[in-house]
């Protein structure tokens, strides 16, 4: 394949990519470092952040060039030499994506890094394990994290109303008038609402009627094609894997039991528990543990959401009012908190008193607008993160409010 082709295909690309809406991490990334990954969810925006990136700064240029490693094109060429050839040819910043499709690429990536003055921007899926990586990635390569639109996003991609985000701290503190404010430009329950059933992915905008479809399409590629090209995986298990997490989506909320979900799915338990953590990894499930217990491969979890409201609504009719309540939470704060690059992810634990432990200091209940602080009102720094309220009192803070963490 010519260059010419590949610089073609790119300019159609372009052509179709609008620079008005940007995922929140844009802005985060440092693009001028020589090696980036981007790792995420399908369907959350990183082929668009990168087609972007190029539009703004190398428009009409050779010197950048996006490809994607699940063309059939590149299985049969190493990708180091093709890198070569195009630094020879004067490029400057290579896009990669879907690397977890070619096999050894972190040592081509490497060898990249180490023998050309190339610039790299990489992109996979959130399962990719970077320090696991023979060829040592992890110390050459600054890895971003692209979550789900947050609340706040949701309304801008929407074109409904632009907001600031905002730190955990301002909104304990300030909740009052920030919710205030934000009321009188926008009606947030009804929103909401919307949100949670349409507003973590950015093909919402696309086409509402077949939303949760490509939701369960995205899984389904996850399990067949992402995990057995990622980890050592018999496609003879993914089934039992989409029974488990069918389980998993349906009786919610859902506190596990491990010998039950392994008669059930007919799983092995050790196996089951690497699967929950590969699930985890996927984005598909969130789970939570105790602070005493720590995270721990073979510890169980005390509870398990799916990773965002949206893929419960794609697998299931019957959704659990509280469960989708917590299960936003939880994914707001992890998410928030993954922006912050921590070296242990220590953001979230379930609470000995009140549902949940946030950075080991703030206890919160979630619940409705008539949820009292019976269980924590003698608990310093404790919250009630209320459902179906506009604005909050005191240290009850409205739920939709932690959409505006990020």
């Amino acid at each position: 394949m010519q260059f010419e082709t590949l610089f073609e295909e790119q300019q159609h690309l372009l052509d179709r990519v609008s620079l008005n809406k940007k995922r929140y991490l844009y802005t985060q990334i440092n693009w001028n470092l020589r090696s980036i990954g981007i790792l995420g969810q399908r369907g959350l925006g990183k082929t668009t952040m990168m087609l972007q990136y190029i539009k703004e700064h190398y428009a009409h240029s050779d010197k950048a060039l996006y490809v994607s490693l699940d063309n059939p094109y590149f299985q049969s060429i190493s990708l180091f030499e093709f890198a070569k050839t195009f630094e020879q040819q004067g490029g400057e910043v290579l896009f990669i994506d879907e690397v977890h499709k070619y096999q050894e690429w972190s040592t081509h990536i490497k060898n990249i890094y180490d023998t050309l003055a190339l610039r790299v921007v990489f992109s996979g899926s959130s399962i990719l394990q970077i320090s696991k990586q023979n060829a040592d990635l992890s110390r050459r390569s600054i890895i971003y994290q692209l979550e789900n639109l947050s609340f706040r996003e949701y309304l801008s991609l929407k074109e409904i109303a632009q907001f600031d985000a905002y730190s955990l701290e301002e909104v304990l503190n300030n909740h009052q008038a920030i919710a205030s404010q934000i009321s009188k430009t926008i009606k947030p329950l009804k929103l909401f609402k919307a949100y949670l059933k349409y507003g973590a992915y950015p093909f919402i905008l696309e086409d509402e009627g077949t939303y949760h479809q490509r939701i369960v399409q995205i899984i389904n590629l996850i399990l067949e094609s992402d995990l057995p090209h990622i980890n050592t995986i018999d496609m003879k298990q993914i089934t039992k894997l989409k029974k488990l997490l069918y389980m998993l989506a349906v009786n919610v909320p859902f506190v596990p039991n491990i010998t039950d979900l392994s008669k059930a799915t007919e799983i092995s338990r050790p196996k089951l528990y690497t699967y929950l953590v590969y699930l985890e990894d996927a984005k598909i499930i969130n789970s939570i543990r105790s602070k005493e217990k720590g995270y721990s491969i073979m510890s169980k979890p005390e509870k398990i959401f799916m990773q965002n409201t949206n893929i419960s609504y794609a697998l299931t009719a019957h959704i659990d009012t509280g469960s989708a309540r917590e299960a936003f939470f939880v994914n707001q704060i992890k998410n928030y908190t993954a922006s912050k690059n921590l070296f242990i992810d220590e953001s979230i634990y379930v609470a000995q008193q009140g549902d949940f432990l946030v950075k080991e200091r703030y206890t919160f209940e979630i619940g409705g607008k008539n949820k009292s602080f019976k269980q924590i009102k003698d608990m310093q720094d404790s919250y009630v993160a209320a459902d179906e309220i506009e604005i909050g009192y005191k240290n009850k803070i409205p739920l939709w409010l932690f959409g505006f963490l990020y």
